[in-house]
Formats: C-alpha cells, sequence, structure tokens
C-alpha cells in the first residue's frame, strides 16, 4: 500500500506532541524505514530534509503548537 504524506506528517504530529520533540534524523531514518525515501530529499546544503508535502501538512496539523529550533535540528512542543 502506498503511504501519503498525510500519513508522514500525521506520524510527525504525533510523535512530537507525545515526546515533546522530535530530532529532524530520527524523523528521516523513520520516514525512510516505514514510509519510504519519496518523502526525503537532500536540500542545497547536502543534508537529507523532509518534503515539502509533508511539512505543509505537518504545519496544519500543529496550528503552531510545534516550533523549529534551526540550532538543534528538532521540533519542540509548546
Amino acid at each position: 500500500m502506498e503511504c501519503t504524506a498525510n500519513e508522514v506528517a500525521e506520524w510527525m504530529y504525533n510523535e512530537v506532541k507525545a515526546a515533546g520533540i522530535l530530532h529532524q534524523s530520527h524523523a528521516v531514518d523513520y520516514i525512510v524505514k516505514n514510509f519510504g525515501a519519496a518523502f526525503i530529499y537532500v536540500n542545497e546544503n547536502g543534508n537529507k530534509s523532509i518534503g515539502k508535502e509533508v511539512k505543509k501538512v505537518f504545519k496544519k496539523l500543529h496550528g503552531g503548537r510545534a516550533a523549529w529550533e534551526r540550532d538543534g535540528f528538532f521540533w519542540g512542543w509548546h
């Protein structure tokens, strides 16, 4: 069965809500293993990143309750 960006974003939302934090490296590894590499891309800095469609849905789901910590490469719940 093919996964969707919504399913990936829902996983991210549930993770950050439950744990209070979601590190990008953990999210990327989990997404590749459980949803597929199609949801990951290599950004301009050469780092693996979560696809824009997934992040767009994730942003709608958390509605501002999760914040990206640029220096630590994680989302934190607040």
